[in-house]
């Protein structure tokens, strides 16, 4: 039995449903992922569940940064910017194929929110808190060599540069790395797998056990375990209030948008951290093709599921690009995709959605629920351990906790980023045959490692029922993320697995109809359940594009 396929869904599910689970994680974001490996790594007989796929909520609607977080200095988060400092380094080295070293260049310009002088103060203590390695500690520019390094910023206002490292990441495949070395440490994983309620112990009110539905044949089941976690971001509340524990501290959902344009249209050397002029910093990023601009600050009292970029956000992103790059004269007409996510922080009386600590907070309810919501992408493996050794006390046990920090993520990893950049290369020449390009090379390697041989074989094997290369290799990684990976759904595959959705939108555009046919034949799936995946996938890029039109 595959424990990571959809292929024999409904076995695992009643295998599952005979067992008792030491813990049971509810939510598949980064930080139920993260709390799942480090649980399965320190003994406990672990279930990770997810209402809708795996990263589907905020883990694949962030920024796509592991960074410490520069802007926390100013709300005088030292502890925070030196946890997410540590981190950096350290998930780099776990997964370097996931998370690439990112120069960032801070431009100071006039009335903006640093000064050449607080910005290179700030940053010092920044590489100090994160103890950042010589060669990658930050140097400061004046306005010639800034205007050298990024030849579009407007040099009308800028005074001089500052040049910082940070690292990029796709936080959904990281995601699923978490999920899959969970997976191989003897953890059970379901996507589509909601909670309906809980059950509790008569005599000590205690959660016993969970009533689940299986959101894919619509059947129901009862999970059996010791003790539960919710990581289940903008939706712990819901949770909380299911248990009757909802009281004291909630919620207060931040909504963060991006928008997408061509590279060409705003083609960066390196990421650039910039003044939006009203008291926040932007980032536009250059990534495989494209540069995505963001993010917003806002609260939002809306529906959770159903969060998108509006038509005044992206006009707030655009103008603020426009201003700091004046020569590239941005239009809404540019925008090739957005999206938009929630960022799930505690509330705090009179403080604006900016103002917000991104700290992470934890509740536990009389019933024994364990909640953790707020913090930082960067700050995954820190949140899993506090819960797990939070677990490991009230379990009574008295082993020493395992850090996941030697943990890798990936099943035959890289040593560092010097072999991935030569295991690409390679890729790239082997991929050539097939009429691939270095871009189609980046891409695999950034998304599975060296489970790309997995694809490339798969592409041999197909190659005679495909003329279309580049069809032909979305198949291929369909096949992949159907058998390893539990892709059930046409936005499991074209969002979580492969991005395509908010960074090759054309391409989802382009390809739908092949890969509904595939994903249907591969999985037995209904006539009518393929109807409903279109429409979800047609309302997906309807929302990825309905910033660009009143």
């Amino acid at each position: 039995m595959n424990k990571y396929s959809n292929l024999d869904r409904k076995d695992r599910l009643i295998q599952s449903a005979s067992e008792v689970y030491d813990l049971v994680v509810i939510g598949g974001g980064v930080t139920g992922a993260g709390i799942a490996l480090d649980a399965s790594l320190n003994g406990f007989k672990t279930l990770l569940i997810e209402k809708s796929d795996f990263a589907s909520g905020t883990s694949s609607r962030s920024t796509k940064l592991i960074h410490g977080g520069l802007r926390y200095l100013k709300q005088l988060e030292f502890g925070l910017v030196k946890e997410s400092g540590l981190e950096r380094a350290i998930v780099h080295k776990l997964a370097p194929h996931l998370v690439h070293p990112e120069k960032m260049l801070l431009p100071i310009v006039k009335k903006g929110s640093f000064s050449k002088l607080a910005a290179s103060f700030a940053i010092s203590i920044y590489d100090f808190l994160a103890k950042v390695e010589d060669e990658d500690k930050k140097k400061n520019f004046n306005k010639a060599k800034t205007l050298n390094l990024e030849p579009l910023l407007n040099p009308t206002i800028l005074k001089a540069g500052v040049q910082y490292s940070e690292y990029r990441t796709d936080d959904a495949r990281l995601t699923m790395a978490l999920i899959n070395s969970a997976v191989n440490l003897g953890c059970d994983a379901y996507n589509y797998l909601c909670v309906e309620s809980f059950n509790y112990d008569s005599d000590s009110d205690q959660i016993k056990s969970l009533n689940v539905n299986d959101e894919i044949n619509n059947e129901t089941y009862t999970i059996n375990c010791k003790q539960v976690v919710s990581a289940a971001g903008p939706w712990v509340d819901q949770l909380r209030r299911k248990d009757g524990s909802l009281t004291g501290k909630r919620l207060r959902p931040s909504k963060g948008s991006h928008i997408v344009v061509p590279y060409e249209k705003l083609p960066l050397y390196q990421s650039v951290y910039f003044d939006d002029f009203k008291g926040r910093m932007i980032f536009a990023i250059p990534r495989l093709g494209v540069t995505y601009i963001g993010t917003t600050d806002e609260n939002y009292e809306g529906d959770p599921d159903k969060v998108f970029c509006s038509v005044e956000e992206a006009s707030y992103l655009l103008d603020a690009a426009n201003h700091i790059f004046p020569d590239i004269s941005l239009s809404h007409d540019d925008i090739v995709s957005s999206w938009a996510g929630l960022r799930p922080l505690i509330h705090e009386e009179g403080k604006s959605p900016t103002e917000l600590s991104r700290k992470d907070e934890t509740f536990i309810s009389k019933s024994g629920l364990i909640s953790i919501a707020g913090g930082k992408l960067t700050g995954y493996r820190k949140m899993a351990e506090r819960i797990v050794k939070l677990l490991m006390e009230r379990a009574g046990q008295e082993n020493v906790h395992q850090s996941t920090e030697h943990t890798e993520l990936s099943r035959d990893g890289f040593l560092n980023y010097t072999e991935v950049i030569e295991y690409r290369n390679n890729l790239e020449e082997r991929l050539a045959i097939f009429g691939l390009n270095q871009l189609d090379a980046a891409h695999l390697v950034q998304c599975y490692g060296r489970d790309s041989e997995w694809i490339v074989g798969k592409m041999n094997e197909l190659q005679s029922s495909y003329e279309d290369p580049y069809e032909l290799l979305v198949i291929s990684e369909l096949d992949y993320t159907i058998e390893h990976e539990m892709t059930i759904h046409l936005l499991d595959f074209f969002n979580r697995r492969t991005g395509r959705l908010y960074f090759k939108l054309d391409d989802v555009i382009k390809y739908k109809t092949i890969v509904s046919n595939r994903l249907a034949e591969r999985l037995n799936l209904s006539e009518s359940q393929m109807k409903k995946q279109s429409e979800e996938l047609e309302e997906a890029i309807t929302h990825c594009l309905a910033c660009k039109h009143l």
